[in-house]
């Protein structure tokens, strides 16, 4: 489920209009990490990937629609960045990964 999930994520961003070439590369490139990372945690704390991978795909919906509502891009952002918040200490690059992703949507939806 959490492949298919972050699968869906690339899929929208590969045809999302409103994303330039730059941040679209990023993006995809780090979802590809994202998703190695994901897939590692769900063997230890499944509630948390699944959590991870939700927030993601909700972030992304919000920062790649058409009609950006700022204040939905910070609230989902907030949610993601929240979901990795006690792995800083057991999963640094998992957490670095997210803050990548966060900042190029955060920047989107500007």
């Amino acid at each position: 489920m959490l492949e298919k999930t972050i699968t869906n994520i690339e899929t929208k961003i590969k045809k999302a209009g409103s994303i330039g070439e730059k941040d679209r590369t990023d993006l995809l490139k780090l979802l590809s990490t994202l998703k190695s990372e994901v897939t590692e945690l769900s063997k230890t704390h499944a509630e948390h990937a699944e959590s991870i991978t939700g927030f993601a795909q909700v972030s992304t919906h919000e920062a790649i629609r058409e009609k950006r509502n700022p204040h939905l891009v910070k609230l989902s952002l907030t949610a993601l960045a929240t979901s990795v918040d006690e792995l800083k200490g057991t999963h640094p690059e998992l957490v670095n990964t997210v803050n990548k992703v966060s900042q190029i949507l955060a920047n989107m939806g500007i």
